[in-house]
């Protein structure tokens, strides 16, 4: 694996997965590294946030292999100034269960990631719960520059008890220059 500080935070986070993939190791990226592919480097973040089902020991193991140094929860490497956290094993948005809808094929690997919808909603899911202001003006840089299915969010708001905070996304989505259509 050849890691540059040239590298965006998309091809780092697609060399790790493809590397880990070798090892048997199957990631899902989550977190703000989805929201800076999605926003195309509106947003800055500086970790790919990995969800995989194999144990922490192995995955240290692998990722020291590799040439990452863990420090806490992250692996830094001196190649690049991107980190990686490994922050679970099972995709769970707010309360829901769910199985990660987002994909980037590059170089005959696939890269799973939440999809535009599940990015806001994971987004959204902060500001309901932790009133994280700046996760709901994420949530609405992604839906400015993606389709989201917006009845799907809705939905999902409910479940989780939010239909205010919810509506407060939707007008404030209503007032931006959108980019892309709602479904």
């Amino acid at each position: 694996m050849k890691l540059t500080k040239k590298m965006t935070l998309e091809q780092f986070a697609i060399a790790v997965a493809a590397e880990l993939k070798k090892h048997d190791i199957d990631v899902i990226l989550t977190g703000g590294a989805v929201v800076a592919i999605y926003s195309t480097g509106k947003y800055v973040s500086m970790d790919a946030d990995f969800l995989s089902a194999t144990d922490h020991k192995t995955i240290t193991q692998v990722m020291k292999n590799l040439g990452f140094k863990n420090v806490g929860k992250d692996f830094y490497h001196d190649d690049t100034d991107f980190s990686v956290e490994f922050t679970g094993s099972q995709l769970i948005i707010g309360n829901s269960p769910m199985k990660p809808d987002g994909k980037i094929e590059r170089k005959g690997f696939t890269l799973r990631l939440l999809s535009p919808t599940q990015c806001v909603m994971d987004r959204l899911a902060a500001f309901y719960h932790w009133r994280d202001r700046q996760s709901l003006d994420q949530a609405l840089l992604v839906a400015n520059f993606h389709p989201i299915k917006i009845k799907q969010i809705e939905e999902w708001s409910a479940l989780e008890g939010e239909k205010t905070k919810f509506d407060e996304f939707k007008n404030k989505l209503k007032g931006l220059n959108t980019k892309k259509g709602r479904k």
